[in-house]
């Protein structure tokens, strides 16, 4: 019987990739610093706020403030230049930090953690940069916006189908299609500027859970970290990620918006279509068919949106069952936030350039409005309007006239007016001004519709609320 089981020893359950038995696992599956070093910035700075107002205290004398407060700035040169070493037995940014520090200034480095724990240190280093990343977002939303308003006032008269259902149902101008989007990217702007008035609270000096002893001043931290008050109670202080679950879901919410956009693009930009040549910059070829232009860019916002709703499921489950304080399953906290952040600026960044850069073909676009009878609707209003029938009635005679344009192959203005009245002779020549696609966008002259005159007044509102913000 083969022994070599037991020449491996009792390890030999582990496997090779832990061969040191347990302390290996618990060593891998403990350390944060390959993801959390992210936070480096942060970190220091918030130690940096945290000795001083220890020494303005009296908690810690001014020449070890000093002290700490200049190494602080040299560990923060180094890793500017080379970046954060990863050290697993350090667990994480704030030990890798202070290991570092320790090496440079000596024994007065312990004296940087007095009155305040990791989970008081980690809460509010997430705070911080989860707040850079909602700032992140805003400019990037900021960006799409202006180029909406942009491309909305070059082509407030630019007829295009409407659809309901993908099926051409009504023309509209593509200066209001592109406003529709405006104004959901808009909403996205104010949830991510609501969650950044909601987290503006510091966290630290809550400590592990409980607060200190010390005679801190919070006040003083939260203000040199640019926080509006420090959180009124230390357990959810150090427990709570409303924040970070704020900025998936508006994260969410945005990337939904980019998506849906994306796909019209992608829609727009086959041949079928023709409505949009989108830029070079933002497709790709085919290795084997030349003639091909790919729409890459647009599929892989749509394809991240998946991945940003991913990351707020994950953090939700994450969070749903735990009790005050800290657990340690709130390490799993900043992998789904990195990761929908930088998913989130990527998508923003190519949207802004394939709204800004994008050709629009008009001509093809208005072709396929006039193809689809759009101006159905227009038809059974005149009905409705001009003789007096019955709006269900109405739908009627307009559903035989859309039959016998499509038999003779014509749009609905191209009917003559002996073919219309042999549908009903109610129908007179004033018909005819309202069956162009031009008479039917004109005609939608209501408070944010689809009439140039609208298109143009909406654009101007729009550009004054960019300019606002």
């Amino acid at each position: 019987m083969s022994n070599k089981r037991d020449n491996k020893g009792s390890n030999s359950m582990w496997g090779g990739r832990f061969a040191e038995g347990p302390s290996a696992i618990m060593r891998e599956i403990n350390a944060s610093i390959p993801f959390d070093k992210a936070l480096w910035r942060e970190d220091i700075a918030g130690s940096r706020a945290h000795v001083a107002m220890l020494a303005k205290q009296g908690i810690v004398s001014e020449t070890d403030a000093k002290t700490i407060d200049e190494g602080l700035q040299q560990v923060a040169a180094e890793y500017e230049a080379d970046g954060v070493p990863e050290d697993w037995d350090l667990e994480d940014i704030h030990m890798t930090v202070e290991s570092r520090l320790t090496e440079i200034v000596g024994p007065a480095a312990g004296r940087l953690h007095t009155a305040r724990s990791r989970n008081d240190q980690v809460a509010t280093d997430f705070r911080m940069w989860v707040r850079t990343a909602m700032q992140r977002a805003i400019s990037g939303i900021d960006a799409v916006l202006g180029g909406l308003v942009q491309r909305a006032e070059e082509h407030a008269d630019s007829i295009m189908p409407g659809f309901t259902h993908l099926q051409t149902a009504q023309p509209v101008t593509l200066g209001h299609h592109l406003l529709a989007y405006f104004e959901m990217l808009v909403r996205d702007r104010s949830r991510f500027s609501d969650a950044l008035a909601r987290m503006d609270e510091c966290p630290l000096g809550s400590a592990a859970l409980a607060g200190t002893g010390f005679d801190l001043d919070r006040d003083m931290t939260a203000q040199a970290l640019g926080f509006a008050r420090p959180t009124r109670n230390s357990l959810d202080a150090v427990s709570d990620r409303d924040f970070a679950l704020d900025y998936l879901m508006a994260a969410s919410q945005c990337s939904l918006h980019l998506s849906r956009l994306a796909e019209e693009f992608i829609i727009w930009a086959s041949q079928p279509f023709g409505f949009v040549k989108l830029p070079d910059t933002l497709s790709t070829g085919s290795s084997i068919m030349p003639q091909k232009r790919n729409p890459d860019a647009a599929e892989l916002v749509r394809g991240h949106a998946g991945r940003v709703i991913g990351c707020a499921t994950s953090l939700m489950v994450t969070m749903k069952g735990l009790p005050l304080a800290y657990s340690k399953d709130m390490q799993d906290d900043k992998p789904p936030v990195f990761e929908a952040a930088g998913l989130l600026d990527l998508s923003l960044a190519a949207m802004a350039g394939m709204v800004a850069d994008s050709g629009f073909n008009t001509d093809r676009m208005r072709k396929a409005a006039e193809a689809g009878h759009a101006t159905a609707t227009d038809l059974a209003d005149w009905l409705v309007r001009q003789a007096d029938i019955p709006f269900r009635e109405a739908h009627h005679i307009t559903g035989a006239a859309v039959k016998l344009a499509d038999e003779k192959g014509v749009a609905l203005d191209g009917l003559t007016i002996e073919d219309l009245k042999a549908i009903d002779d109610r129908i007179d020549e004033r018909v005819f001004d309202a069956l162009s696609v031009d008479a039917s966008v004109a005609a939608r002259a209501s408070y944010g519709g689809t009439a140039p005159i609208r298109v143009r007044e909406q654009a101007k509102e729009a550009r004054k609320r960019l300019e606002e913000f």
